[in-house]
């Protein structure tokens, strides 16, 4: 039936829209981890050239101290990152069931579904 056609693409469409949310989601965090080791490296420069290691310290390095500030943002929004993955996750899990849901519905109604719209099971396991 049409209807049901319609209503497994629809949920094809939505499970693959979750899936490249998850790696655009994955994308960021990587880049925000890469970022995280740069201003590492730079605060360990820093503090190698002043000879100076303790934060407390007066004669600490302004630029250490901002790049530890911004170093630790970026753990913050990673962590943030991180929850809203787990989100979309669920929510990658939840899609799928419905679309299995639907694509039942159509076999049940006699049509087979095309090979190539077959999604892979699980293209998590190739994402990061």
């Amino acid at each position: 039936m049409k209807s049901h056609e319609g209503l497994v693409r629809l949920k094809l469409f939505q499970v693959k829209e979750k899936r490249r949310q998850l790696g655009q989601l994955d994308l960021m965090m990587g880049e925000f981890e890469r970022m995280a080791a740069e201003l590492d490296a730079q605060i360990l420069s820093e503090e190698k050239k002043a000879g100076i290691t303790d934060t407390t310290h007066f004669a600490y390095p302004t630029f250490a101290k901002a790049a530890r500030q911004r170093r630790d943002n970026l753990f913050d929004s990673i962590r943030d990152l991180k929850a809203q993955k787990d989100d979309a996750e669920a929510a990658l899990t939840e899609s799928e069931a419905e679309l299995a849901k639907a694509e039942a519905l159509e076999q049940r109604d006699g049509k087979p579904r095309d090979i190539e719209e077959v999604p892979v099971t699980d293209k998590r396991a190739m994402i990061g």
